[in-house]
């Protein structure tokens, strides 16, 4: 059997996020539809993860299975044809059989993308943040977050997964003329929570919130202690690392 690995980007305004649902329009059943549709026959779509609804992406990776041997070009092609305009394959290539997107990646990034004025060009990629942000302060209480820690108070479905354990590689603030960009790498990320946490840290930076501070609410692992979310608008799967 041969196992084929995309890389997608996608406009998520349209879509009830990556994952197939009933009753709702899902990125993942818009591909799998369109590979099924080229193929003739039906395949199983694996992302390497959900991005919920409204969330867009610029390094999805998903994988399927086939006895069809593929000509990697020509098949990129074809589904780009066919597929939405807001959903695009970047790159199609075969891969060893045990190759997972889900189980086989080591971390995921995600971007958030927040604009400093008003400008139709970032109104649906961005969200628009009232007041002046100080990345030095915002990079200071992020490093709270680095490690591996319980997650609660970040994760919107407290029903959804028993273990809410994540481990934060990484995260870092940067700013250009017109945006702030926040970038946050870790191993798993619960429903919601890289919204849930440029929440709190604008929340932090805006009410003086000291680093204890900070880490109080982490530890707390109560959803209702921290700020509110961001808009999913401004929120990209950045990249996944295998």
């Amino acid at each position: 059997m041969n196992n084929y690995k995309l890389l997608i980007q996608y406009d998520g305004t349209e879509y009830s996020g990556w994952q197939s649902q009933q009753n709702a329009k899902s990125v993942q059943d818009e591909i799998s539809d369109s590979i099924s549709k080229l193929l003739k026959h039906k395949i199983v779509l694996i992302g390497s993860g959900r991005t919920d609804s409204g969330v867009h992406a610029l390094g999805q990776v998903a994988n399927f299975k086939s006895s069809a041997k593929i000509d990697l070009r020509k098949f990129q092609y074809s589904l780009n044809s066919i597929l939405p305009s807001d959903i695009s394959v970047i790159s199609v290539d075969q891969v060893d059989e045990f190759f997972h997107s889900r189980f086989t990646a080591k971390s995921r990034t995600y971007l958030y993308v927040i604009s400093k004025r008003k400008s139709p060009f970032y109104k649906m990629y961005s969200y628009f943040y009232k007041g002046n942000l100080n990345v030095e302060t915002l990079n200071d209480r992020s490093k709270i977050l680095i490690g591996e820690k319980d997650f609660s108070s970040f994760c919107k479905n407290h029903q959804e997964v028993e273990n809410k354990v994540c481990h934060i590689f990484s995260v870092k603030w940067k700013e250009t003329e017109d945006l702030y960009l926040f970038f946050i790498e870790a191993n798993r990320f619960l429903h919601g929570m890289v919204r849930a946490i440029v929440g709190l840290l604008l929340h932090a930076c805006k009410n003086n919130l000291t680093p204890a501070q900070v880490e109080e609410i982490i530890n707390l692992k109560n959803r209702q202690a921290a700020a509110d979310t961001v808009p999913a608008k401004g929120l990209f799967l950045y990249k996944v690392r295998y």
